[in-house]
């Protein structure tokens, strides 16, 4: 599996990415773009595929968040998810798991 880079393209739609992206908060909890997905079906299977290290250190970073949004703090700013080390490490697996749905959606289609 190769690594996803988050944005790649021109500087402005970059700047631009990097902007909405810090403003949409959850990095100042250390969490990942893949972390805040809503959790249906596909994306509830796609994480049960995760390799148990990438399983556990997602869990770390959305217990972390859970427990700093309780007590209403936020990591210090050195420890937020930076806009270019965001890796969306589900989205392989979410792939995976969306065009496996389809392929027994059209089957059931057929037959």
């Amino acid at each position: 599996m190769s690594s996803y880079i988050a944005r790649k393209g021109p500087a402005v739609l970059s700047n631009l990415g990097r902007w909405a992206y810090n403003l949409s908060g959850f990095n100042q909890y250390g969490l990942h773009r893949d972390d805040c997905l809503y959790e249906n079906e596909d994306v509830k299977e796609a994480v049960r595929r995760l390799p148990s290290k990438l399983y556990d250190e997602r869990n770390y970073r959305i217990m972390r968040a859970l427990h700093l949004s309780m007590t209403k703090t936020i990591l210090p700013k050195e420890q937020w998810t930076k806009y270019e080390e965001d890796v969306k490490y589900l989205e392989p697996y979410l792939n995976e798991v969306v065009k496996e749905r389809e392929e027994r959606e059209d089957w059931e289609k057929i037959h």
